[in-house]
């Protein structure tokens, strides 16, 4: 038998309430030996065998659930059916070319993300139980794909996010197998992108706005478009194929753009989309003083918050750019912004945009509110909503008379 880890009485809220994670300061006691990352059967304080997980004595997050059910054994076949489960809901949900294949929590893989790109792998694992698991996944995962006739030609490993560190574990980074090239050509919404999986942001693409950057397409035929905090250029290059007029896309990162300048070329829209390095809470004001005003304007910032505690500070930071982003769009004319802060609650997301067109003066019209794309899915029974992270509003923008 192995190891039992007993809650104290009245903790383990998060459990309970559909959550995958234990924390050190609800466990009364563990009984018998174990190593880090090694399987724990948890029960509550009167014995009730609540599931198993693995367990880290170096982590806050001191155990991570895999299974609600006691006798259910932690073996290769488990790891298949867990994949299989997850690629079986991006078949009949996604365009599967290139999506998120596991989500961690959400896919009942705790600590394990694996994005696909066309015939590419890449993986991050950020828990030491999981970690220990993660060629079996990898293995699994190529399985269940070759049955569907898609045959991986490559793994590439993005284990390199600090949260690794809060589990004892060194960032690490590199090809798991053969080696290839890290740019990885890929086509979403009919826009062709050059994926880096080595060196671009999180695993290379931001693939939980897909359907987002489709939903600026209706606004996008014959506009003027101001597509801030651009990155690789995905939303303005949504827009420009869409027919937009003209496309001003900005960026603080001049090797973001580049590589955005080169997305837009492949796709023949280079005489469409205007590259700017700029801070954009520095350019908005600018643009407003010189008059300028555009028929869509996409605010699509990185997370201005990434604890409860600075949450306040944040939600300044999106009244202030969602202010500035009314005031440049035309009368009738549409914004698109958003918040991919998990602590950005939709509640407090939908206080700053309803602040700022106050600010503004202006009345906004809803259009459409969307969350990420559903190969991210929002695990409704997990405490907290941990899974529920991005907020999409299209509004349209009409000056008061």
């Amino acid at each position: 038998m192995g190891s039992i880890v007993t809650l104290k009485k009245g903790e383990g809220r998060l459990l309970k309430g559909g959550g995958a994670w234990i924390f050190d300061n609800e466990i009364a006691s563990v009984m018998g030996g174990f190593e880090d990352g090694d399987i724990v059967e948890v029960r509550d304080f009167d014995g009730y065998a609540m599931g198993r997980g693995f367990i880290n004595s170096r982590s806050k997050i001191r155990v991570r659930m895999l299974t609600r059910q006691p006798s259910e054994e932690i073996d290769d076949s488990f790891f298949k059916r867990r994949v299989q489960m997850a690629w079986e809901y991006r078949k009949r949900t996604v365009d599967i070319s290139s999506c998120r294949v596991i989500f961690g929590e959400a896919d009942f893989l705790p600590g394990f993300v694996m994005d696909k790109y066309e015939d590419v792998l890449v993986v991050q694992s950020l828990a030491l139980g999981i970690d220990r698991h993660k060629e079996t996944i990898i293995a699994a995962a190529k399985e269940v794909m070759a049955e569907d006739g898609i045959i991986i030609r490559g793994v590439y490993e993005r284990s390199d996010a600090k949260e690794r560190e809060k589990e004892g574990l060194e960032r690490t980074k590199g090809f798991i197998g053969p080696e290839f090239d890290t740019d990885v050509l890929i086509t979403e919404n009919g826009v062709k992108y050059v994926v880096d999986v080595a060196d671009g942001q999180k695993t290379g693409f931001f693939l939980d706005q897909k359907y987002n950057r489709k939903a600026i397409w209706p606004m996008s035929k014959g506009a003027e478009v101001l597509d801030c905090f651009t990155h690789t250029g995905s939303f303005g290059l949504n827009a420009a194929l869409a027919g937009a007029k003209s496309v001003l896309s900005v960026d603080a990162s001049e090797s973001a753009l580049a590589t955005a300048a080169r997305n837009a070329e492949m796709n023949g829209l280079s005489d469409k989309v205007t590259y700017m390095c700029a801070d954009v809470f520095e350019l908005l004001p600018e643009l407003l003083h010189n008059g300028r005003k555009f028929d869509l304007v996409i605010l699509d910032p990185p997370a201005f918050t990434k604890s409860r505690s600075s949450v306040h500070n944040a939600a300044k930071g999106y009244r202030e750019i969602n202010t500035a982003g009314m005031k440049l769009v035309k009368n009738g004319g549409f914004l698109a912004t958003c918040s991919c802060s998990h602590f950005m609650t939709e509640e407090l997301f939908l206080k700053a945009v309803e602040d700022a067109a106050r600010a503004a003066h202006v009345w906004v019209r809803q259009v459409e509110f969307r969350t990420q794309s559903p190969d991210h899915p929002i695990l409704w029974s997990y405490a907290d909503a941990e899974s529920y992270y991005l907020k999409f509003l299209i509004l349209q923008v009409i000056g008061k008379k």
